[in-house]
């Protein structure tokens, strides 16, 4: 289960639970329930805050609202245990994410995996820091004329600009790497450019980004060479529960979510840190991809063969949201 699914089936559960008398018929059902990563310290993978304004219209404790709720949420699909934790915040425990499932979603989505169906592509041709940040927030979807912090003509700037010192930072470091530097602190905060922007090797997160991506291919071909193409399994043995293996399924489960909130916080980093992390997973799982010695390429290298490509997929589309390239070789 996905945190989108999550958070459809969580909106299912409080019309069922208001449809069977459990909860008032006057509740004021959410347009939408906001799931978010459990903070540290919490239970689980992800929590909501639902039964707040649940229990406001319902005239009850939080608690005994998400307490309804926990017992409809209890034997979903894809969730081990729901718990009730503060004064009735909900946190989910997950199951381990489908990784036929990922694959399938990732393949009938391509670059748009978790992408909003009405986001429209951005505009080309941005070169202030402004420019950049409102053309990436349109990309995610989010809405600029709610947000006076992302607005320059409402109670002043609120972008922080490249300092005059930077000079012409497209020319200098090239426009990718000069809209990730733009891009992968909050719209506050002022930008730092360096050489290490131009570094090729792993210290350097905008050329890991990148550079797991172009490993996703690197993998694809190298798989053609010996024979075999990817294939998504699910079977015992196609994807074993490994460390590498659970953390990349959980970081492509979690970029629907963390597009979610890109957009609507307005916060492009927030992307850029979930491309970072999926990198960084996809860069530990490459190594369990293909053959090893005189290993014959069997099902589950065909699995994590399909798995390392959607984590590529993934990463290209995710770039692509923040408009910078995602080339198949470095």
């Amino acid at each position: 289960m996905t945190p989108a699914d999550l958070s459809r089936t969580v909106a299912h559960a409080v019309r069922g639970a208001v449809g069977d008398g459990e909860l008032p018929a006057g509740v004021e059902l959410p347009q939408r329930v906001v799931v978010d990563r459990t903070r540290p310290g919490g239970v689980g993978e992800y929590a909501t805050a639902v039964a707040f304004p649940l229990a406001k219209s319902a005239g009850r404790p939080p608690g005994d609202v998400a307490r309804v709720l926990a017992r409809r949420l209890a034997g979903a699909p894809g969730i081990d245990r729901v718990e009730v934790t503060g004064s009735g915040f909900l946190n989910f425990v997950m199951g381990r994410p489908s990784a036929e499932a990922l694959v399938r979603d990732v393949r009938e989505r391509g670059l748009r995996y978790g992408v909003s169906p009405e986001v429209a592509p951005g505009v080309v041709g941005a070169r202030t820091r402004a420019e950049v940040v409102r053309d990436a927030v349109l990309r995610l979807g989010g809405d600029l004329g709610l947000n006076p912090d992302l607005d320059p003509d409402t109670r002043g700037p609120r972008i922080a600009p490249v300092p005059k010192k930077e000079g012409d930072v497209f020319a200098d470091y090239g426009a990718d790497a000069a809209r990730w530097a733009m891009l992968a602190v909050p719209p506050h905060e002022t930008p730092s450019f360096s050489g290490r922007l131009l570094v090729q090797d792993e210290s350097n997160e905008f050329f890991r980004v990148r550079y797991a991506r172009a490993r996703a291919r690197a993998l694809l071909r190298n798989a053609a060479h010996l024979g075999f193409r990817p294939e998504a399994g699910d079977e015992p043995g196609d994807t074993e529960h490994t460390p590498a293996a659970d953390a990349l399924l959980r970081a492509l489960a979690d970029h629907p979510l963390a597009l979610e909130a890109a957009a609507h916080h307005r916060a492009p980093e927030r992307l850029a840190r979930q491309l970072v992390r999926l990198a960084d997973a996809l860069l530990d799982f490459q190594y369990d991809v293909l053959p090893k010695g005189d290993e014959k390429p069997s099902a589950a290298h065909r699995a994590r063969l399909a798995l390392a490509e959607a984590a590529g997929t993934v990463l290209a589309g995710g770039l692509s949201q923040l408009g910078i390239a995602a080339p198949e070789r470095l």
